[in-house]
């Protein structure tokens, strides 16, 4: 029997009191209202309501380790950035290695593998492998449908997989970046329960009052946060908590509890930012995750204050599991697995013969997924076009990772490189290596350090290099979370150091080729307008 004592924030009765909770065999016997406790507060512990584990660069049981000193007891987890590498192999590798620890990963069903017909993913998931993971696997959810015009023009595979989420009884969540008005409403009465895409308040508003909840994001890279959070205040029934993409340097910093801190600090009433954090989570998904109610599963935080909101204890099922700053969780070893099949690159096939003056360029934003399509006049050198580093308008490729193919080029501005070049195989959501650079031979060079990892992220200045190897599906280290954070710092701060502007630089750079998300975007299959959702030129007649 194991007794805790302290004020309990009571999210049912939304009070505050002394109490005394005893846990036996994993869960909440009793909680009991005593005259004095200890002045630190016990409340739920924390649930991430959408992330991708893969894009932490590590396996689930070690980025269980990091976030459970910010108070986070489990997950929903949309594990399709290993589906369109792995298909269900990869799936099931992610909930095997999630068993070996005790925190709550719960993981969906990757309706949208792959995103969509206009790149080359590593596998597909088709409406028998929705069933199967379903019936077999037990999944709880079915994960983002992003190809939302699918769902709106009723294609035969979206209508097929959303039925069969619907027979199971199993919430459907969405990503529809930018849709309002009447398109959200159909969207969402097409069964889409949730979305984590939403980038204005009044975009929110709108899937809000069409009948979905708002996960409120802020990741790495995406940061809707200051957007959004305000639905809170009349709307805190449909609002969740969610990272959706958090690289490993910043999961080291915070997690939700950064969330809550800042919800706090605006004002927001405490209850319903703990319900976003935790409660509605947890209700929408049916979790087995407690709640601070007799005969819940004892996962819980100890918290010193409700100003400085520093985490002082997580347990998980009654065991402690983080205490002031430090996981106790232990490492778990990971064998990895991969599908890496791409020959080293030559200087030549970087080369892009000129053909007009002028030419598209992406536009890449700062704390945004989305990306601006910009016309602008080429930077041109014996008949090809270059990178401009005074106009910092860059050369960007994606090279197929699973077949022989032509090397993919546009141009992209905002990353402020001024020599070299960096390069990832963790590219949204196919994940072909995707690259940037200041020239072809630095270009070639970057590439070909990820080919020879089978997966990394690299920053290559001309001279030197720095790499973080990704063995497991070109996706995710299989070492300690804390040495993959401080090895990821080393690469991001080369990266730094050749000019690069932006805050996370692999995170935007990992999302260029999402063509989901307009407005202009890189596959493999070359340039895409993701307005009109259709291939375009790189050159502008």
């Amino acid at each position: 029997m194991k007794i805790i004592k302290g004020q309990l924030v009571d999210l049912h009765q939304k009070i505050i009191y002394p109490a005394e909770i005893k846990i036996d065999q994993q869960r909440i016997k009793s909680i009991r209202k005593i005259k004095e406790a200890p002045a630190h507060y016990i409340m739920p512990g924390f649930v991430d309501a959408h992330v991708h584990i893969e894009s932490s660069m590590l396996i689930p049981s070690e980025f269980a380790r990091l976030a459970v000193v910010h108070g986070t007891v489990g997950t929903v987890s949309d594990p399709h950035e290993i589906g369109n590498v792995m298909g269900i192999m990869g799936i099931r590798f992610m909930i095997n290695n999630a068993k070996q620890t005790n925190f709550k990963i719960n993981f969906g069903v990757p309706p949208c593998v792959p995103a969509t017909q206009f790149e080359t993913a590593g596998a597909t998931i088709t409406p028998e492998d929705v069933d199967t993971l379903f019936k077999k696997d037990g999944l709880k959810y079915m994960t983002e449908f992003m190809n939302w015009p699918g769902v709106l023009n009723k294609d035969e595979d979206c209508v097929r997989k959303l039925d069969i989420a619907k027979a199971y009884g199993k919430p459907i969540d969405g990503h529809a970046p930018g849709l309002k008005g009447e398109q959200a409403k159909a969207y969402a009465d097409a069964g889409i329960s949730t979305d984590h895409e939403c980038f204005t308040y009044q975009e929110g508003l709108d899937k809000i009052q069409a009948g979905m909840k708002v996960q409120i994001r802020e990741g790495s890279a995406a940061k809707n946060f200051e957007a959004l959070v305000d639905l809170l205040k009349d709307h805190p029934e449909q609002v969740m908590f969610c990272c959706d993409d958090k690289h490993p340097d910043n999961l080291i910093e915070n997690h939700l509890n950064d969330h809550v801190k800042r919800a706090l600090a605006k004002g927001h009433d405490l209850f319903d930012v703990l319900r976003a954090a935790s409660y509605n989570a947890i209700k929408h998904y049916d979790l087995d995750i407690g709640l601070l109610q007799e005969g819940d599963p004892a996962d819980l935080i100890i918290v010193d204050n409700l100003e400085e909101f520093n985490i002082q204890k997580t347990y998980i099922n009654g065991e402690l599991v983080a205490e002031h700053g430090t996981t106790l969780l232990k490492s778990v070893p990971c064998t990895p697995i991969n599908n890496f099949s791409c020959a080293p690159k030559v200087v030549e096939d970087f080369a892009i013969p000129a053909s007009a003056k002028k030419i598209n360029v992406i536009e890449c934003l700062e704390g945004e997924l989305i990306t601006n399509a910009l016309t602008m006049e080429a930077k041109i050198e014996d008949g090809q076009y270059v990178s401009d580093t005074e106009r910092d308008v860059l050369k960007m490729v994606v090279v197929n990772r699973y077949k022989k193919a032509p090397v993919a080029k546009a141009f992209i501005k905002n990353f402020g490189l001024k020599k070299g070049a960096i390069a990832s195989s963790v590219a949204h959501d196919s994940h072909n290596i995707i690259a940037v650079g200041t020239d072809d031979e630095s270009l070639c060079r970057a590439v070909n350090i990820i080919i020879e990892s089978r997966g990394g992220v690299c920053a290559f200045d001309g001279e030197d290099q720095t790499v973080l190897p990704l063995p497991v599906a070109g996706l995710m280290t299989n070492i300690n979370g804390y040495e993959a954070a401080q090895r990821y710092m080393a690469v991001d701060k080369m990266v730094k150091a050749m000019g690069g502007t932006l805050n996370a630089p692999f995170m935007t750079l990992s999302f260029m080729a999402l063509l989901v998300i307009p407005s202009l975007k890189l596959s493999d299959k070359g340039l895409f307008d993701g307005d009109q959702f259709c291939f375009t030129d790189l050159a502008k007649e």
